[in-house]
């Protein structure tokens, strides 16, 4: 078995030991050694995120007086080269560790600071001629690069979830379309009901996948207002001449985003209050989602001793007991990671009120929960719609039967015989078990398929004339 090499490495509270193959230095390596909690490395999109500032810091110090351009340059070399994929591994610091994530923004100090010397032709671990603190982070503090990097992380992920509950809207819309006259009975307080159709229903589930995609859209502009520039409690200490400016420009070219100074750099550590209206937003859509997987696993349930008005493509076995059991899985799982991101808002809820005066120390677990969120329902979404929503089917018969068998439909006659009326032909029905639409002919107002064209309007189009 190989022995692991080992270089020593000083800080202000002595000397330590760091694997000599590692590109992290001593602070990554003592918050190795203090924070083995989760087991869970940095989130990817937080870390490119982080990178992305620090290559914009230092662009924005390239300047007389500030960053010299030979290191300004080696930072930017090292920068890009993790940026596209090379040492993430490197990126090692528990999700739970030290208050605002002084741990990680040290981490990415050290791989960068290693990279560059290295490039400039030094050695790891001497930090000669770029400084992790002098020169990577340069006019930067934890207090306004790791709230920064939660919302560049966050604006990342936000196409991609926002895609996935899109996609399943209009998997939803396609049913709606398709099934726009397959009439069934509507059901309210789990009772029968007026009839609706299956394309009312779908389309309502688009509908509203649609607008919680519009909330989630809604966060975008103010996540783009960053503190970064504020450095240490928001004072903006040691910072150079227009850097907030110039580096909130560099990374509205590195991603893509409207990104720019917040008016008051102070409020963007103080306040988590945008990350928390993304994360209510995210739960609003979690609650929806429950409510519509619950609906289609009821609509599915049976399929013969149950509704099974529609039927799920099968993706496995369903028991290990019972042959040709078929579950609906995939809502199931759905239904859990809800659940699940459910929790996690109510942890970014708890720790966005747990800041205290001018930093908010709970940032690496709350951004931790936030992208946990994110992630999962990004894949629970595109999951549920690509394995079951695509390939769902409607049993038109089934519908129909259940239609008939159903009392309500004797409200569709208020407008002609009136309420009391109607409410004899619904008593009738329950007594006898006869269907409205063949006690409706037995007493001559309306014959069988004038009254299936009345059903037809009342449930496509609401209207009765």
């Amino acid at each position: 078995m190989t022995e692991t090499a080992y270089r020593t490495e000083k800080d202000s509270l002595g000397e330590l030991q760091v694997p000599a193959e590692a590109w992290y230095g001593i602070q990554t390596q003592r918050a190795i050694g203090n924070f083995p909690i989760s087991g869970r490395a940095p989130d990817k999109d937080f870390v490119i995120a982080h990178v992305r500032i620090k290559r914009a810091a230092a662009v924005a110090n390239r300047q007389p007086g500030w960053l010299a351009p030979e290191l300004a340059d080696a930072i930017v070399a090292a920068c890009d080269r993790i940026l596209a994929g090379e040492f993430l591994d490197q990126f090692v610091v528990d999700r739970f560790q030290a208050g605002a994530g002084t741990s990680h923004n040290m981490n990415s100090n050290e791989v960068i600071a290693n990279l560059a010397n290295v490039f400039l032709g030094g050695e790891k671990g001497v930090y000669r001629p770029v400084h992790p603190n002098d020169h990577v982070n340069m006019g930067q503090s934890t207090n306004d690069t790791i709230p920064t990097a939660i919302r560049l992380a966050a604006l990342a992920k936000l196409p991609r979830l926002c895609d996935a509950v899109d996609a399943m809207a209009t998997a939803c819309q396609h049913i709606a379309e398709r099934e726009r006259d397959t009439v069934k009975s509507g059901r309210t307080h789990l009772q029968d009901a007026v009839p609706t159709t299956i394309g009312r229903e779908f389309g309502a589930y688009a509908w509203t996948l649609r607008r919680c995609v519009q909330h989630l859209q809604d966060c975008r502009v103010p996540l783009c207002e960053i503190g970064l520039g504020g450095s240490a409690a928001g004072t903006g200490l040691n910072t150079a001449p227009d850097y907030a400016a110039r580096a909130a420009a560099e990374l509205a070219r590195l991603t893509g985003e409207a990104i720019r100074p917040a008016a008051d750099l102070a409020a963007q550590m103080q306040s988590m209050h945008d990350i928390q209206r993304l994360s209510s937003a995210i739960r609003d859509l979690a609650l929806e989602l429950i409510r519509i997987a619950n609906d289609l696993r009821l609509l599915a349930s049976g399929p013969r001793t149950g509704i099974g008005e529609i039927l799920l493509p099968p993706v496995q076995p369903g028991s290990s007991i019972m042959p040709g059991k078929v579950n609906p899985v995939m809502f199931e799982m759905l239904n859990q990671v809800c659940f699940q991101v459910l929790g996690q808002d109510a942890a970014i809820a708890a720790m966005t009120q747990a800041g205290q005066l001018e930093l908010n120390v709970m940032m690496p677990a709350l951004g931790s929960a936030l992208f946990d969120a994110m992630d999962w329902l990004t894949n629970a979404v595109r999951a549920a719609t690509q394995r079951n929503l695509e390939g769902l089917r409607v049993d038109r018969e089934r519908c129909r039967w259940f239609l008939h068998q159903s009392v309500g439909l004797a409200t569709l006659l208020n407008t002609h015989i009136g309420y009391a009326a109607a409410a004899e032909i619904a008593k009738e029905s329950q007594r006898t078990g006869k269907p409205v639409r063949e006690i409706v002919a037995e007493r001559g107002l309306m014959n069988g398929e004038e009254f299936d064209t009345l059903v037809l309007r009342a449930a496509r189009d609401g209207r009765l004339d």
